[in-house]
């Protein structure tokens, strides 16, 4: 394998790593949106809220002035009574009712299966850029740009998912919240799409067969025909 080509995949594998944490970071993590109710009067509790793919946090805060980013109750690191409850994706029972009712249950379903074949895609992407550093393997670095884009492509319609799923609450009648805005989790998950799709892309390149500097290149290095 050419010196050129082992520096750009080390170059690209950094950008990978970075994206791989990124991607881990959102999944795993439930500050992908923060809901707040409006406060009309202040020295009141009020409950906001956070979620991610799998649980929603909700915290009671003890308003004493107005939010300065006009984002309601909140900020939601202020200090009150936290309560996180684990969404029941897959079961039955009261807390999946009321989180059908509240957060359009489909929504998050589809949401976290999506993020868990993005996970798989990544898995099978860096075995595949880590088996192509080895001797004569570089033939690995085409299904490891593969991989790698279908994990930030399917990250980048999980975030759209629950881009739907947060509009879809703040719509509905059965919750008293009516303000949201975007936390760090969803940040990391844009990182994660941007970082690994055009990762993905960089290696299918680097996998593509070297090109001739100029038209009489291939002609001058074949092999001469024998003459009769």
């Amino acid at each position: 394998m050419l010196e050129d080509k082992k520096t750009k995949m080390k170059i690209t594998f950094l950008v990978i790593l970075v994206g791989i944490s990124s991607m881990l970071a959102a999944v795993v993590t439930d500050h992908w949106a923060v809901l707040s109710p409006r406060v009309e009067h202040l020295n009141t509790t009020c409950e906001a809220a956070h979620f991610g793919l799998w649980r929603l946090c909700k915290k009671s805060i003890f308003i004493v002035e107005e939010d300065p980013q006009g984002k309601g109750c909140g900020p939601i690191s202020l200090p009150g009574v936290k309560n996180c409850s684990y969404f029941k994706h897959f079961t039955s029972g009261e807390e999946a009712e009321v989180f059908e009712v509240k957060t359009q249950k489909e929504y998050n379903i589809s949401a976290a299966a999506i993020a868990i074949f993005s996970l798989a895609f990544m898995t099978l992407g860096s075995l595949c850029l880590l088996g192509a550093f080895g001797k004569s393997r570089d033939y690995l670095l085409r299904p490891a740009g593969m991989f790698f884009a279908f994990a930030g492509l399917c990250i980048v319609i999980s975030v759209e998912v629950m881009r739907q799923s947060v509009k879809r609450m703040v719509e509905s009648d059965e919750t008293i919240w009516i303000e949201y805005y975007y936390s760090w989790s969803f940040t990391c998950a844009c990182a994660a799409f941007t970082l690994l799709f055009l990762s993905g892309l960089c290696l299918l390149v680097i996998s593509m067969p070297h090109m001739p500097r100029n038209p009489w290149e291939t002609c001058m290095d074949a092999e001469p025909e024998p003459i009769d």
